[in-house]
């Protein structure tokens, strides 16, 4: 698989394997056609003066990537890129290969050894998306907006993410009741794998789910 020259570190592995996993992905991008690169992942392609950058869309908020040191930034805002934030946008940005959705919905075990961490995807996404919507799963559209989410018509409740142009993740609930405990899952287009790792898909949802959880309540 494409991506396995640069995997996104789990969070156990501290700041040296999230700044090697960042070295290699801007290696990785300043070897890259950048104009074909942007075509591929929806990005746009700017350059002024001598100076070049990339500008992605990552949770309804541009994103620059200045060239050739791929400092990445929020555009019109002084809040900071996280470091695992900056992987997952270097990696979604080399990985993409343009393919478009196929209208076909795949859970997490359909990914590529899916099946295998699995356990550890719902552990670190289903389980903490359970226990803060799972009893009143209403608030997760209110809350998804926050992140330009929309409802989906899956199970009870369900709310569509699109993280990147061509990535799109949906978060469905169903209630529970006096005999059934409230479920959850995480669905998205088969095309995802064209995009990102398995490693990353995990890690961009578990990202946002806590982005939502900490959202929650706020104005």
């Amino acid at each position: 698989m494409e991506s396995s020259r640069f995997p996104l570190p789990d969070q156990r592995h501290y700041e040296y394997a999230y700044a090697l996993a960042h070295k290699l992905a801007a290696e990785e991008l300043n070897h890259r056609d950048i104009r074909k690169l942007c075509q591929r992942s929806g990005a746009r392609y700017l350059e002024r003066n001598a100076q070049r950058a990339i500008v992605l869309a990552y949770l309804n908020r541009p994103h620059q990537v200045t060239l050739p040191d791929v400092d990445i930034t929020l555009v019109g805002s002084q809040e900071a890129v996280s470091m695992r934030e900056k992987i997952l946008i270097l990696h979604y940005l080399t990985i993409a290969r343009g393919t478009p959705a196929t209208g076909r919905v795949i859970t997490f075990k359909e990914l590529p050894e899916g099946p295998v961490y699995f356990p550890t995807f719902a552990k670190r996404t289903v389980d903490p998306l359970l226990d803060h919507f799972g009893k009143e799963p209403y608030r997760l559209l209110d809350t998804a907006g926050k992140l330009g989410g929309h409802g989906a018509d899956y199970g009870d409740m369900a709310v569509t993410i699109n993280v990147f142009p061509s990535v799109a993740i949906t978060l469905v609930l169903w209630r529970g009741d006096a005999e059934f405990a409230p479920l959850a899952s995480i669905i998205f287009d088969a095309s995802i794998t064209d995009y990102l790792s398995t490693e990353d898909i995990t890690v961009l949802c578990e990202t946002v789910v806590w982005k939502l959880v900490k959202s929650i309540g706020q104005d």
